[in-house]
């Protein structure tokens, strides 16, 4: 998949409609960008790709023991 070159940016399916403490992510060809949606000028946060579903999949199916 080829990432456009400016972000495309979603919200989370769980994020709710209040408008409070959501972050918003976009994909790159390195991995993941995340933000705080409140912010969207604010700082920008670099995942690659690896960590990051390393992350995604100890959030959705719990962290190893």
């Amino acid at each position: 998949m080829t990432a456009p070159s400016q972000p495309t940016w979603f919200k989370s399916s769980y994020s709710g409609g209040s408008g409070t403490e959501c972050v918003e992510c976009a994909y790159t060809a390195t991995g993941t960008l995340i933000r705080d949606s409140k912010r969207a000028n604010g700082p920008v946060l670099h995942v690659a790709t690896e960590p990051w579903l390393m992350f995604v999949r100890s959030v959705t199916h719990g962290a190893p023991r």
